[in-house]
């Protein structure tokens, strides 16, 4: 099966890690990157092997965006590593609820995206919980956006109680994909901005190949939600690679984990 990182520049019968691919003008990186901001990365519990510069702040674990303010936060945005392969989330979650989180679509994307945000919508909100999503014609709370660059899709964790209010999509590298997998990318890409980590984080080749790849290598990483297995989940909307034309609607265990959270 063909497969794809979240961040990666095209789809490749075998893993393409991050230095492979050619430099765009919004990344830059790891060895181009000082030793103070990989040293603030690490302390919030991030790897720096896939670090990069983006125009938001840095990108990690292929679509992860941490902002000047995560970076310069307070041990608020510290995350506690435990276990091994299970779901995760961070410290920083969406409160007030229960609440009406909005969806918009840049008009540049085109009728394909607001369709798959329309099935993100559907798969969220048919699992009962007290955060409903609802697609709006613009300014919702998270707004996905056109993008190129060096990455598939990105976005960042909650702030303030408040979901990431960006997610951007290079649809040029979704091409020809079914609208199920864009779906599937674009429901990944809201986890991360409602909290959630990489499911196989701690081991990224699981869904990715390769050599065993750890992403948050420091004393921090991410806290387990208790109920999910301690063992792989072979198919979770929030592991790290995807394969192409494949579908990852939520899991058992996702439900679990999206339960646990925000029920």
């Amino acid at each position: 099966m063909k497969k794809f990182f979240f961040s990666a520049s095209l789809f490749t019968t075998a893993i393409v890690v991050m230095v492979s691919c050619s430099k765009t003008k919004d990344v830059t990186p790891a060895d181009e990157i000082s030793a103070e901001v990989k040293a603030k990365v690490q302390a919030l519990g991030f790897g720096t092997g896939s670090l990069v510069k983006h125009e938001d702040g840095y990108m990690v674990e292929g679509d992860i965006i941490l902002t000047p303010e995560m970076l310069n936060s307070t041990p608020a945005y510290s995350l506690l590593r435990i276990g091994n392969e299970e779901q995760y989330r961070t410290t920083n979650l969406v409160t007030g609820l229960p609440r009406v989180i909005t969806l918009s679509v840049d008009p540049k994307l085109g009728s394909t995206y607001v369709s798959a945000v329309d099935q993100v919508v559907a798969r969220y909100n048919a699992e009962g919980l007290r955060m409903t999503f609802q697609r709006v014609s613009s300014g919702g709370n998270i707004h996905f956006v056109s993008a190129g660059g060096n990455f598939l899709a990105s976005a960042g964790f909650p702030s303030g109680g408040n979901p990431y209010g960006q997610v951007k999509v290079n649809s040029r590298q979704l091409a020809g994909q079914p609208l199920n997998t864009i779906t599937s990318v674009l429901a990944h890409e809201v986890g991360h901005c409602i909290g959630f980590r990489h499911t196989d984080y701690m081991n990224r080749a699981y869904s990715c190949g390769g050599a065993a790849s750890n992403e948050g290598a420091s004393t921090v990483g991410a806290i387990h939600i208790p109920g999910t297995p301690t063992g792989p989940d072979a198919n979770s909307w929030m592991l790290a690679c995807i394969g192409s034309g494949q579908n990852r609607p939520f899991t058992a265990n996702d439900k679990i984990a999206l339960s646990y959270l925000y029920q």
